[in-house]
């Protein structure tokens, strides 16, 4: 048996290819595992769980499939979908963890995190990160027409775009230091993130000792999952 985990897969209505990737994995290699940890990114843009998109209705009741099966499922927000919220973990069956969750695996403990908080170099982001985490300016967002939420979550859209062609490579990326802070401060020498779509699994030193930062890739034209047994920890690219 093994736990599973996977990120960014950016679900939408114009992508139905991932979308149908994604339905499949949950109806097979899925079924296997011990669990499922999905670290963000899920979804290319949530304004709210009253969204009526059908698509959502089709992952929720394909995730709750999952689960009824007898694997659990558990979801760490990312930079695109943190304002899922408990009624769509309820339709889904998902339990939603906190940002940063320490994991007992066979003996390894394991970090897990989405991992945008660790790419500190990019300080416009972050700012703008704690901004939209802000309990009241969510709260008034989602407080407001949903036909307005949509205008707002595309100008934002747009602007990240724009954002990311004038940036650098390395700037978008983990900052070493950021990592290993992280790690030493949950007592880890296994993190698993996903975020930066640079899947790789990177050895590093942390608490004195050898230490790996396991990358999920992103799921644009093929999937990508890391699979943790008790002998190994892998990272596995599959086709939809």
């Amino acid at each position: 048996m093994a736990t599973l985990f996977i990120a960014d897969l950016h679900l939408h209505t114009e992508e139905p290819a991932i979308t149908a990737g994604f339905l499949r994995f949950l109806s097979g290699e899925a079924r296997q595992a011990d669990a499922l940890y999905i670290l963000g990114d899920l979804f290319e843009a949530w304004i709210g769980d009253d969204d009526p998109n059908p698509l959502y209705r089709e992952i929720a009741a394909a995730i709750h499939a999952l689960v009824d099966t007898g694997v659990p499922c558990y979801f760490i927000h990312g930079n695109r979908d943190f304002l899922v919220g408990k009624r769509f973990a309820r339709e889904s069956g998902m339990i939603l963890l906190p940002e940063e969750k320490v994991l007992d695996i066979n003996g390894r403990r394991v970090l897990i995190l989405h991992g945008d908080t660790l790419c500190t170099d990019d300080t416009g982001y972050q700012a703008l990160r704690k901004k939209v985490h802000t309990p009241w300016i969510q709260t008034l967002f989602l407080a407001l027409p949903l036909f307005i939420r949509q205008k707002i979550a595309a100008r934002m859209r747009a602007s990240s775009k724009a954002a990311y062609s004038s940036k650098s490579l390395e700037m978008m990326d983990v900052n070493p230091q950021a990592v290993v802070s992280v790690m030493e401060k949950h007592h880890v020498q296994w993190l698993i993130h996903g975020h930066t779509h640079r899947p790789a699994i990177h050895a590093l030193q942390a608490n004195g000792n050898e230490a790996f930062r396991a990358v999920l890739g992103a799921w644009h034209s093929e999937g990508s999952m890391i699979k943790v047994t008790a002998e190994n920890v892998e990272l596995i690219a599959f086709p939809f």
